[in-house]
């Protein structure tokens, strides 16, 4: 089967690999899409994602297909089912999985990460990390799956309320997926930061289809207002500065986006006493793959309408070293090869 194999750092290679066989306890899925992130840069430069990514390795953990053999002691799932595939295995052992914080797992796996992932042909899983898919949600919407559920998870460690206002710092795929899991959670009033407030096709965009009720300037030292949620989404140091001195007396800041492992901020631990704010980190996805599912089913959310590129095959290299830029990208692994 044809796959792209990070054989060596900042280079995938297209090869021929056998077919996996499945385990007694795993399935063997035809890949339909993958989603390419940020953690893809991070792990093709040699930086972690949820775990280091060690060559020759598949990378792509956001996927999506049809399951086309079971192992012997499957018992959740058949040949047809069509499927999204949450990465992230889990020991059950560690004192983490054993007191309710799998996320934090010291013995943590993952598809696309520590083992071969969806840029190929067919991947092998666990059962226990296979979600079956309604109907009326596509395949492209499924490998989206994985993202949501890694918001969703963050907003569940927010104490959301219905007259709050939100601000997401950042505007890429994460900020957006952000002010709309936001707003389906109930929040009054989402506000977006971008670099690009002179651009109207853009901030029309993050308007009328990520469906932020106000679009502010990035670069400003001093938003007129302070908010109730001040949401991170970039990981630079200086967003998780701006974040801390947006937050409203009471607020609560959420640090979701990924900063390389030597990075450091500065912070007023006095303002953090005096406006007695709650700053909180947000690490992958534990079992929130159902809900972002339900999500996308319900009509609530479509990760999809914010992919802005199919890539093909040839350009994964380009795309993951930074030479193409856009906004979030998928892989269509059926016409891919």
């Amino acid at each position: 089967m044809n796959a792209l194999v990070l054989d060596k750092m900042n280079h995938l290679e297209l090869e021929n690999l056998e077919k996996p066989t499945p385990k007694n306890n795993e399935v063997l899925i035809k890949v339909a899409y993958v989603g390419v992130c940020g953690t893809d840069k991070a792990l093709y430069q040699g930086l972690p994602g949820s775990a280091d990514a060690v060559p020759p390795i598949v990378l792509g953990h956001e996927d999506s297909g049809t399951v086309v053999e079971i192992g012997e002691s499957v018992t959740n799932f058949e040949v047809g089912d069509r499927v999204a595939i949450d990465p992230n295995i889990y020991c059950h052992k560690c004192d983490f999985c054993r007191t309710n914080r799998p996320e934090l797992c010291t013995n943590l796996s993952a598809v696309g990460v520590t083992r071969n992932g969806g840029l190929e042909e067919y991947v092998a899983v666990p059962e226990e990390v296979a979600y079956k898919l309604p109907d009326n949600v596509s395949f492209k919407q499924a490998a989206l799956t994985e993202p949501l559920s890694c918001v969703v998870h963050g907003v569940d460690l927010l104490a959301i309320k219905p007259f709050q206002e939100a601000i997401v710092l950042g505007d890429g795929f994460t900020g957006q997926l952000f002010v709309k899991t936001l707003k389906a959670y109930g929040v009054s009033k989402v506000t977006i930061s971008t670099r690009h407030l002179d651009d109207e096709k853009h901030v029309d965009f993050l308007k009328k289809v990520v469906g932020a009720d106000e679009v502010v300037d990035a670069r400003s030292n001093d938003f007129d207002k302070d908010y109730d949620v001040v949401v991170e989404a970039v990981g630079s140091a200086d967003v998780q500065e701006q974040a801390v001195k947006a937050a409203a007396h009471g607020g609560q800041v959420l640090m979701f986006g990924v900063g390389k492992p030597e990075q450091k901020f500065s912070v007023s631990s006095y303002e953090i006493f005096q406006k007695q704010l709650t700053v909180q980190g947000s690490f992958i996805n534990p079992y929130t793959f159902k809900a972002a599912i339900a999500m996308i089913a319900a009509g609530k959310i479509d990760p999809s309408e914010l992919v802005s590129m199919e890539l093909k095959a040839a350009k994964m290299n380009d795309y993951l070293s930074g030479k193409i830029r856009t906004n979030k990208a998928v892989l269509n692994i059926e016409a891919a090869f």
